[in-house]
């Protein structure tokens, strides 16, 4: 994870933290999510993103629910997980 995520954006993680995997069918494999401390956050895309940036938690509260990943997604649950921890309340989402 540590390896994919330099070659993707660039950025170095540390004290990263299994959280979660969900079943992915492209093809029938495992998507894992993981939680890491980002050394910096300059961002530098490789060919197999389009695009990749921060976002604050006001920034995510603030945005319509249509902008967010799915509840039942593994990416919602680690910014629901991610939200939490950063300022202490459940993400409530803009109808």
């Amino acid at each position: 994870m540590v390896r994919e995520v330099a070659e993707e954006t660039g950025i170095r993680v540390t004290e990263t933290h299994y959280f979660a995997s969900q079943p992915w069918p492209f093809p029938a494999s495992l998507m894992v999510g993981f939680h890491a401390e980002a050394q910096h956050s300059a961002v530098r895309l490789d060919e197999e993103l389009e695009d990749a940036r921060w976002f604050s938690s006001e920034e995510i509260a603030a945005s319509p629910a249509a902008l967010l990943p799915a509840p039942y997604t593994i990416a919602r649950r680690l910014l629901d997980a991610w939200y939490l921890k950063v300022t202490g309340q459940a993400l409530a989402v803009v109808a």
